[in-house]
C-alpha cells in the first residue's frame, strides 16, 4: 500500500511546490507589470498602466461656444449652417420682427393644419356634417390654446417691466432684447394668434368646402 500511494503522494507535492515556486505572470492585453499569483488566497494584484495616443482624437460633441456652463452641446446637427439658418428664420426667434406678425403667421399655420385631423377623426367624420363639424373644433382648439398663452404670459410677465431676454449673444455682440419677452410684446402676439389661426380654419374651409376641390381629406 505504501508503494502504491507513494507516486500519487508525490505528484500532489510536485504540484503544490510547483504552484508556490511559480514566477512573475504577465498578462495578456494589459499594459503594465506582471503580477504574482497568490494560490493562497486565490486573488491576483497587477498595475494597470494608461498609454496615451500617439494621435489625438477629434471631438464631435462639445459643448456649445466652448463653454461647459451653458448646459448646451454643438452637435453636427444643431452647428450647422443649414439648421441655423432654419431656425433663425422661424417666427419665434425673429427678433427684429412685431410680435403681432409673428403671432398671426404661427396662427395660421396651426389653424389651417388643425381642421383635417378634426375632419378626418372627429364623431361626424362619416356623416355629411363632418367638414362643419371639423372646422367648428379646430376653432374651438384655436381659442383653447389662445386661452393657455394668455394665462402664460400673465404669469410670466408684468406690465411695464422690461424685456428678460438676453441683450448678449452667445459670442458677446450686442443684441436689442426681443420685445416677445415683454407683457405688451406677449399681448400682442397672443391676439396675432388668435386671429391668425381662425383666418387660417376659415381659410382650409373654404378650400376644402367652398371651392369643392377634390382634396383627400374631404
Amino acid at each position: 500500500m505504501a508503494t502504491a500511494a507513494s507516486p500519487m503522494a508525490s505528484q500532489l507535492k510536485n504540484n503544490f511546490t510547483s504552484s508556490l515556486t511559480r514566477g512573475l505572470v504577465t498578462p495578456r492585453g494589459i499594459s503594465g507589470a506582471p503580477f504574482r499569483v497568490l494560490p493562497s488566497r486565490g486573488k491576483s494584484s497587477f498595475t494597470i498602466k494608461a498609454v496615451q495616443s500617439e494621435k489625438p482624437t477629434f471631438q464631435v460633441i462639445q459643448p456649445l461656444n466652448g463653454d461647459p456652463f451653458i448646459g448646451s452641446l454643438e452637435t453636427p446637427v444643431t452647428s450647422s449652417p443649414l439648421i441655423a439658418w432654419y431656425l433663425s428664420n422661424l417666427p419665434a426667434y425673429r427678433t427684429a420682427v412685431n410680435p403681432l406678425l409673428r403671432g398671426v403667421e404661427i396662427g395660421l399655420a396651426h389653424g389651417f393644419l388643425l381642421v383635417g385631423p378634426f375632419v378626418k377623426t372627429g364623431p361626424l367624420r362619416n356623416t355629411e356634417f363632418a367638414g362643419g363639424a371639423g372646422s367648428l373644433a379646430a376653432a374651438g382648439l384655436v381659442t383653447i390654446l389662445t386661452m393657455c398663452l394668455t394665462i402664460y404670459g400673465i404669469s410670466s410677465f408684468k406690465e411695464g417691466e422690461p424685456s428678460i431676454a438676453p441683450a448678449l449673444t452667445l459670442t458677446g455682440r450686442q443684441k436689442k432684447p426681443d420685445e416677445l419677452q415683454t407683457a405688451q410684446g406677449w399681448a400682442k402676439f397672443t391676439g396675432g394668434f388668435f386671429f391668425g389661426g381662425i383666418s387660417g380654419v376659415i381659410w382650409a374651409y373654404f378650400l376644402l368646402y367652398g371651392l369643392n376641390l377634390p382634396y383627400f381629406v374631404k
